[in-house]
């Protein structure tokens, strides 16, 4: 059965044919409707959404490829329905590749899109900065993309601050730092501007790279953190104000572009690559924050270069918009997918 005819199943509410797989069944429970949104660049990946003044924003690299690439561009479409999408800014650097580019609204209600940006010499990576472009209503434009300006401790040459979240007026990041030669590290930072950053602390986690940080009601920080080497399980960081001290748990999925948020009910809806299966998929998951352990929801139809979600929770219209991007149709593009929020949080762990 196509997917078009199980999103229809699900809107008007008819039984599940006993004919329907397992994962077709959980899609047709919890899936409106999958849409491909984007897919004019050779190579779509890397995404996120939000909504902001009533539209839906989405972000994502356009490039030749995965890596290495010296033409990463940053494209960023606009929708008021979740349907129908135009294009808002397309930002680029000579000679320099942008990537993941995360989306956030600053303190004093200012849309912005945070990236990084490597440096190649050939196809050898050379070096990693940190870009900040914003958004202007009154010209519908973006800025240019400009340094982000990083504390002395988190420098090294190579230092991505990956995602920024935003919690009592300070946008809040982890500086991942990749040099090709040498030990990764990963630093705490904040700022007020989102261009200047002050240090915090370094998060002592073997193997880091991407990190998404997320706060409870009573101000706790929370992190989902992706590691490599030879034991990849992601780990859950959990650290009380101000920040200084952490505790780590080890959970039971590895991470490719991870990302959670917290729906109303308290739960915690994550996502990220499942690497289970031969290739890999967009699989979106329940997480205890307490044990770091994540237990399975769906997988979004995806397969190969995959991943990066985004999250939109619409509780008034009673949806999860999930930006991802996937090679399953045979060409890396971007997708949106919404789920119906009361499915989510009522379904059992």
């Amino acid at each position: 059965m196509k997917f078009a005819a199980l999103c229809l199943l699900a809107l008007v509410g008819l039984q599940t044919p006993p004919s329907l797989s397992a994962q077709e069944t959980t899609l047709q429970t919890h899936v409106v409707t999958i849409e491909r949104i984007w897919d004019r660049a050779a190579h779509s990946a890397f995404t996120d959404i939000i909504r902001f003044r009533d539209d839906f924003y989405c972000t994502f690299r356009e490039g030749s490829g995965h890596i290495p690439g010296r033409n990463g561009l940053i494209r960023v479409i606009r929708s008021s329905d979740g349907m129908n999408w135009e294009s808002v800014a397309l930002l680029d650097e000579r000679h320099v590749d942008l990537r993941d580019p995360k989306l956030s609204v600053t303190a004093d209600g200012r849309l912005m899109v945070n990236c990084g940006a490597s440096y190649y010499h050939d196809s050898k990576r050379v070096g990693i900065e940190s870009r900040v472009a914003f958004y202007d209503p009154d010209t519908d434009k973006f800025s240019k993309p400009q340094k982000v300006i990083l504390p002395k401790e988190a420098r090294v040459g190579f230092d991505w601050l990956w995602r920024v979240t935003w919690h009592q007026g300070w946008a809040w990041g982890c500086v991942q730092q990749v040099p090709n030669d040498g030990e990764r590290a990963l630093h705490l930072v904040r700022s007020r501007d989102a261009i200047h950053y002050e240090y915090v602390t370094e998060l002592e986690i073997p193997f880091p790279t991407e990190t998404t940080l997320r706060f409870t009601e009573d101000g706790t920080m929370l992190a989902m953190m992706r590691r490599t080497g030879e034991d990849p399980h992601g780990w859950i960081g959990r650290a009380e104000p101000p920040y200084i001290d952490w505790t780590y748990k080890t959970s039971n999925q590895f991470f490719g572009g991870p990302n959670f948020v917290q729906l109303p009910n308290g739960d915690w809806l994550a996502g990220s690559r499942v690497y289970r299966k031969k290739t890999p998929r967009t699989g979106l998951w329940r997480l205890d924050p307490q044990t770091a352990q994540f237990t399975d929801i769906l997988e979004l139809p995806s397969n190969g270069d995959t991943s990066y979600p985004g999250f939109v929770i619409d509780e008034e219209n009673n949806r999860v918009w999930v930006s991802y991007y996937s090679s399953h149709e045979g060409k890396t593009a971007i997708y949106l997918a919404t789920l119906r929020l009361d499915v989510l949080m009522s379904s059992e762990p």
